[in-house]
């Protein structure tokens, strides 16, 4: 998988999730196989103007190198200074992606995200303006379009071609739905055949077997997993195992309990324990799901306030599976 002048191990990717892909769960993802892991979006204005509490979204571990960071704004100059002040400088990070496809109400309401799908000019030159300066491969990612009265992701991805993107990652839904109904998965053959750039197709990968259909379906170069990997890292290797023609390793439920367990150490030490023990509860939810009495355990974990007893509880549900 080649992106610029970059080369990649795998083409299967852990897409931006924002309050999912930090530091922590990262180096899990990369070290199950994901080819790639990206940041959670980060604002560019937020950056420009030195807002600590995003340049922790920045945070890169030794173990989860190179790193693609993905930014927002709709502001071209801002975004491309961004790139030339701050993360050019920065040899842990190999991509600077641009969201245009963050559906989320207040993000919308600023005129960025998807809301840019809308707005395709002022999107060509958002790329074409950081591609000026940017020392780094640039890519994009949109969705299908902003509603179904508004289907253009194949314009759009035509125009960032144009613009100088040098892959692109495709949403098959728009943004009017959010993450509901079914990703449509022809729209990204659609895009592929128009382009000749990277494709990258997101939306509804939550096995092995949905990887290779989509692949299949679509001819995309690249596979950008997101809810999919959410309480499962073990996709990565597991989709691997697949395309290598090797027999897919599965996951036991006392595997499961100990990536928790490491994803909570991993948190601790990055964010401290107030932090840490508030935002693992959705991600220990993920991992115990289907589980024997995990609903139990659920309740439970989100009542405890001092992680040696949450560990301790996750211990002990383990010594009882």
């Amino acid at each position: 998988m080649k992106i610029g002048n970059l080369t990649f191990e795998n083409n299967i990717f852990l897409a931006p999730m924002a309050g999912v892909t930090d530091i922590s769960f990262r180096g899990l993802c990369k070290e199950m196989g994901c080819g790639l892991v990206y940041t959670e979006m980060v604002s560019a204005k937020a950056l420009y103007y030195g807002s600590e509490n995003t340049q922790t979204l920045l945070r890169i571990a030794d173990e989860e190198k190179p790193v693609a960071v993905q930014i927002f704004g709709r502001e071209p100059d801002v975004m491309a200074r961004i790139c030339e002040e701050y993360l050019n400088n920065r040899e842990d990070i190999c991509i600077i992606d641009i969201n245009m496809g963050c559906p989320a109400p207040k993000i919308v309401k600023n005129g960025e995200g998807s809301a840019l799908m809308k707005e395709p000019e002022l999107a060509y030159d958002i790329v074409r303006t950081i591609k000026k300066v940017s020392t780094k491969p640039v890519t994009v990612k949109f969705r299908k379009g902003f509603d179904e009265d508004n289907i253009n992701a194949v314009e759009f991805a035509k125009g960032m071609e144009q613009a100088g993107a040098d892959a692109i990652a495709v949403h098959g839904r728009t943004r009017k739905q959010m993450y509901q109904g079914k990703a449509d998965w022809d729209i990204i053959k659609r895009v592929k055949d128009s382009v000749s750039i990277p494709v990258i197709g997101n939306g509804d990968v939550f096995s092995p077997e949905d990887a290779i259909r989509m692949k299949r379906t679509t001819n995309c170069d690249g596979i950008m997993i997101a809810r999919g990997s959410q309480g499962n890292p073990w996709i990565f290797r597991q989709i691997n195992n697949l395309l290598n023609g090797e027999v897919i390793q599965e996951v036991s439920d006392n595997e499961r309990i100990e990536m928790c367990i490491r994803h909570y150490e991993l948190a601790i030490k990055y964010d401290g324990e107030f932090k840490a023990i508030r935002e693992m509860r959705k991600h220990a939810s993920w991992y115990i799901k289907g589980l024997p009495r995990c609903t139990e355990l659920k309740n439970k974990i989100n009542t405890i306030n001092d992680s040696e007893k949450v560990i301790e509880a996750l211990r002990k549900y383990q010594d009882e599976l």
